[in-house]
């Protein structure tokens, strides 16, 4: 595990950190990152090799890692990986959910089995893992009587952005995830929590099939590595004054996306309606400037496919 090159106010000397779905590609990537940085660190991932190699090679560099092993989506597991930062380190600092899985199937034909898995993985492991966190942090900071240090790194993808037509259970659950974030960004901020969501492009064994394969010289812009450095300074303190945000990240781009906006707005008295309340002729009329046929996607964000033309597909 290389030592990270930094100091000040990017470095994580002291802190403790929490990794969900860690055995893999980009928690993995991201372990490795916040070790390197000085972070204590926590893995969870289902019970297996994978989760204890990564805590191996941590502790094989010179940093310190422990395994808490289980289903993220039992809330079982997220009282664990709380016990687990507190009971071998005493504090918990960062929180990076990452834990995920792939069901892809177009909304007619899936399952209602690919459906819930899905969403209970992405979705509700965030919040069990936030949920446990916060309180946790809640309570310190009323013991404090001021904010503590606290940061969640979700993630999220571009999946939602987009309406992946072919994904719409990880698409739903992203988009739970980017409003979870914003949600507990504006509730928590009291306390110190900071919270912030990426969505990343990166080349793992879950999203192979989406990547295609690397490049076969140079640098490959979908390695999870890359992602990792945005995760690290997120869980920062330089990065105090960040809350509530959404990137976009891969290899060398990385995109702070816009809150929605409005994009018209229509008032029922300028459309026909006689006391400017809505009425079925009124809406008519004020929605008459439509296209006749069945038209696109129209809240879909497409300018996040030019961040990078060599990427296909989304993480």
């Amino acid at each position: 595990m290389p030592v990270l090159e930094t100091s000040g106010p990017v470095r994580l000397d002291g802190r403790v950190a929490i990794v969900t779905g860690a055995g893999n590609g980009l928690g993995r990537a991201e372990a490795l990152a916040l070790a390197a940085a000085g972070a204590r660190v926590v893995l969870n991932d289902l019970p297996g090799d994978a989760v204890d190699a990564v805590a191996t090679e941590i502790n094989a560099g010179g940093g310190t890692a422990v395994v808490s092993a289980g289903d993220i989506g039992e809330w079982s597991t997220g009282e664990a990986l709380i016990a687990a930062a507190l009971g071998e380190f005493g504090q918990l600092d960062i929180l990076v959910n990452n834990a995920g899985v792939l069901r892809d199937r177009m909304i007619f034909s899936m399952s209602e089995q690919e459906w819930d898995l899905v969403l209970r993985v992405h979705l509700r492991g965030h919040f069990i893992a936030s949920r446990l966190a916060t309180a946790h942090w809640r309570e310190q900071s009323k013991q404090a009587g001021g904010p503590v240090y606290a940061r969640i790194i979700n993630t999220s993808s571009e999946a939602f952005l987009l309406g992946s037509s072919g994904q719409p259970n990880y698409a739903a659950a992203k988009a739970g995830i980017t409003a979870l974030t914003v949600t507990t960004a504006r509730s928590c901020g009291r306390y110190g929590v900071r919270a912030n969501a990426i969505c990343p492009r990166a080349r793992t064994a879950m999203t192979a099939q989406l990547m295609g394969a690397a490049p076969d010289a140079g640098p490959d812009p979908l390695a999870p590595e890359y992602v990792a450095p945005l995760v690290t300074y997120l869980a920062s303190p330089a990065a105090a004054s960040i809350n509530g945000e959404v990137f976009v990240v891969h290899g060398g781009v990385a995109a702070l996306m816009a809150p929605p906006s409005i994009r018209q707005v229509f008032r029922a008295g300028e459309h026909g309606s006689a006391n400017g309340m809505w009425t079925l002729d009124s809406v008519a009329d004020a929605l008459a400037g439509f296209a006749t046929g069945p038209g696109d996607a129209g809240f879909a964000c497409e300018e996040a496919n030019a961040l990078a033309t060599e990427t296909i597909g989304f993480g």
